[in-house]
């Protein structure tokens, strides 16, 4: 597919062909490990090179919430990192996003098409050296990848990823009809307050002829900044009691997302079909229930499929 992106081209990482030497992967996994805790987020979404003829702004959007960002894995060159968020006041949580880091992926899936992700090999130019974060719905259904090294300039960790695809995101599934996917470059910082998230988007409608529509470009900002002022011990208490449930989550997906051909959702765009059996599963095993496999598995019967490759 073509993307007429030139200058986010310019965010990625393009130095060196060579795999990083032991100190330099464990200095990357330290950085990547640097993003646990607990955190005020803010976020904010702006439109702002408009594409299409006759098109106009979409007004900005602001939001935010408290997160606190759990370690699931830890191994030398894979991390996985579970968010969490709690309302302040009445203490509800809920299982938000998800990423997972590896360094040098063989793989890795890519958004395709409406509600479908085909994992493919990561050219070997792109991945020697450098490590793949994959992010995932609150289902733990796919969302993106994106591989890039992490940078060190000026004592600043940073990771920059490639340009990939992603579909709609979940603040625009019922507001937004003039595009299908956007084409992202993520970048993440470390910083003497927490972390950041950036998201450099170009909004495309992808046609079922190969063609493609740029909308517009939108820089979305998302601050992580430490705090020791909200009290997250109800997030810390759903994981001790759902991470099981979680786990047998994660697996079924893995068998989809972790080799050729990957996966097609028979959901809606919203997934909720998927997002509400889940989530009462997992709220009943957080009471005390045992973990039912069998229900699990008629969920993923009836909502996920390998992805068929023409």
């Amino acid at each position: 597919m073509k993307l007429h992106i030139a200058s986010l081209l310019l965010l990625t990482a393009a130095s060196g062909a060579a795999s990083a030497s032991p100190a330099d992967i464990a200095r990357d996994h330290d950085a990547i490990l640097a993003m646990q805790g607990e955190y005020t987020v803010d976020f904010a979404f702006d439109e702002t090179v408009l594409l299409k003829p006759g098109y106009e702004r979409a007004p900005a959007m602001r939001s935010g919430g408290n997160e606190v960002v759990i370690v699931v894995e830890d191994t030398p060159q894979r991390i996985v990192l579970q968010h969490l968020l709690v309302d302040e006041k009445s203490g509800h949580v809920t299982k938000h996003w998800r990423q997972d880091w590896v360094y040098e992926a063989p793989n890795r899936f890519e958004f395709t098409a409406d509600q479908t992700w085909l994992v493919r090999a990561i050219p070997a130019p792109v991945n020697q050296g450098a490590w793949t974060q994959c992010v995932y719905e609150v289902s733990d259904a796919p969302r993106y990848c994106g591989t890039g090294k992490w940078s060190y300039d000026n004592n600043v960790p940073t990771w920059t990823s490639d340009l990939s695809w992603r579909p709609l995101p979940r603040r625009e599934y019922t507001k937004r009809s003039d595009y299908n996917a956007l084409a992202v470059v993520n970048r993440h910082t470390l910083t003497p307050n927490g972390w950041t998230h950036e998201q450099f988007n170009t909004k495309v409608q992808r046609n079922a002829d190969g063609s493609q529509v740029e909308i517009a470009r939108e820089f979305g900002f998302n601050d992580y900044i430490k705090t020791t002022e909200v009290d997250f011990s109800p997030a810390i208490a759903y994981w001790k009691g759902t991470s099981g449930f979680w786990a047998q989550v994660r697996q079924r997906w893995d068998g989809f997302l972790g080799k050729a051909p990957g996966v097609h959702l028979k959901t809606k765009l919203d997934g909720m079909a998927m997002i509400i059996p889940l989530f009462e599963q997992a709220e009943a095993v957080k009471d005390g229930a045992a973990v039912d496999t069998a229900r699990i598995d008629a969920v993923f019967k009836q909502y996920v499929e390998p992805a068929a490759v023409k």
